[in-house]
């Protein structure tokens, strides 16, 4: 078997210790060869590029005689070794792969198009599996060991990394890294099967005519790029803070101002959450402020925020429905540290929360706008809900594929008479109820 079919078949175990062995042991001469002092002072490019070189030199005096398409090949494992991530290098310049997972040595598997597939690749040992973690957080200048056996940063290119070793793992060092999300607008996610056209208007509608926004979905539905999306139809005077534990908005806007949590230090120092930024950024006189996603006490802020005068303001939050991410704002921002009986958070969120959008990542890897509803109770009132969009899905068909359509219903007149005051039409497709009867048989639907 020839070199490069025995670096793309891994699993023959015998092959993989001999190519293992080949690649460290060039790895090893080029290390000699090179001026490490020098290496330092040049880009990356450069960089790569010398030691190539140098390899290349290397191979033709010393041999393997070697195909072109093996030669490359050799060169580009010795290199991203010396320098890369090893075998996770070709993956990450993949531009269709956007989450790699790593469970142990010998199992990686990736998500393309929505669908996760395992990959015909492994690391040679846990050692070499540890080496490159121990490279990827040295970037952020962070450490990985029995002491601190779990990693969570976003490195300088701007992928989202997660590493839990043992004994916390017991499958192996695992190691997660999710790839920074294309920005999309609201057009192109039409294109996708995301949403549809009345549903663009509303949204945009909505944004311009300053409603408070809480994009709701569990791990993985899209919430950060549709939150993306939403933010690309602020007007651009807005001054607008983006706060963020791991920053992935990519607003276009002039007057951005963008904030990240910094995890504690290796002695367990200088940790600043997002309720710290949330409460930092009222005094940054914010026209709008957008949280990348809420999990804590910063609920409690976000909601006053909202509600006294920062209109228009966006925010993520974990749940499985219009209903569940009301219940779970209320449990985030009783976990504040001021004591807020649930009485008053309800009616905080009643008067903070206008409209809640809910994505779904169905079974064929599809992420989809399933509901959009109205908060339309006010003060002690129970949480009143006003679906004005919804997805319809079919079972899913013989190729795999989810196929349905989207719904829409009228809006309440309250956000009807909120839109008009903002110069924003109704789309068509949805109208105005007029009665109450006509929101109870929207439910009833």
């Amino acid at each position: 078997m020839s070199l490069r079919a025995r670096i793309n078949s891994p699993e023959e175990n015998g092959h993989r210790g001999e190519d293992g062995h080949l690649v460290a042991s060039y790895r090893a001469k080029l290390l000699e060869e090179i001026d490490l002092a020098e290496m330092s002072s040049l880009a990356a490019a450069e960089r790569r590029a010398r030691l190539e070189r140098v390899l290349g030199h290397i191979i033709s005096r010393e041999g393997p005689v070697l195909s072109t398409v093996e030669r490359s090949q050799l060169i580009r494992r010795v290199v991203d070794e010396a320098l890369g991530l090893g075998i996770l290098e070709p993956l990450l310049e993949d531009a269709s792969i956007t989450e790699i997972m790593v469970n142990g040595p010998d199992a990686i598997f990736v998500e393309r198009g929505g669908r996760v597939e395992q990959l015909p690749l492994r690391f040679a040992s846990h050692d070499q599996l540890m080496q490159t973690i121990e490279r990827i957080v040295s970037t952020v200048n962070r450490r990985v060991d029995e002491s601190n056996p779990m990693v969570d940063a976003r490195l300088p290119s701007g992928e989202r990394v997660n590493v839990i070793i043992p004994p916390l793992s017991l499958t192996g060092a695992t190691l997660t890294i999710r790839r920074f999300p294309r920005s999309f607008t609201l057009r192109e996610m039409i294109g996708l099967g995301s949403l549809d056209e009345p549903i663009l208007y509303l949204l945009a509608g909505l944004v311009q005519a300053r409603f408070n926004v809480i994009v709701s979905g569990a791990t993985g539905t899209g919430k950060t790029t549709l939150l993306n999306a939403l933010s690309g139809l602020i007007p651009d005077g807005e001054r607008i803070i983006t706060i963020e534990d791991s920053a992935e908005l990519q607003l276009q806007q002039s007057h951005v101002v963008r904030l990240e949590a910094r995890p504690p230090n290796v002695e367990g120092q200088g940790r600043i959450t997002i309720r710290d930024l949330v409460r930092n950024s009222l005094r940054m006189r914010p026209d709008r402020i957008v949280v990348g996603e809420v999990r804590g006490g910063e609920s409690l802020d976000m909601l006053q925020a909202m509600s006294t005068g920062h209109d228009g303001s966006l925010a993520t939050v974990h749940a499985n429905s219009a209903e569940d991410a009301l219940m779970r704002l209320q449990t985030l921002a009783s976990m504040s540290d001021v004591e807020v009986p649930f009485v008053a958070l309800h009616d905080q969120i009643n008067s903070a929360v206008d409209v809640i959008i809910q994505l779904t990542r169905f079974a064929d890897g599809m992420r989809r706008v399933t509901e959009i509803a109205l908060l339309d109770s006010h003060g002690g009132e129970p949480y009143r809900l006003a679906t004005v969009a919804r997805f319809n899905a079919q079972p899913m068909t013989p190729d795999g594929r989810i196929h349905g359509a989207f719904q829409h219903f009228p809006l309440t007149r309250r956000t009807a008479d909120r839109l008009f005051m903002a110069n924003q039409p109704v789309p068509q497709a949805f109208g105005v109820a007029q009665t109450t009867h006509q929101l109870a048989l929207r439910e009833a639907r």
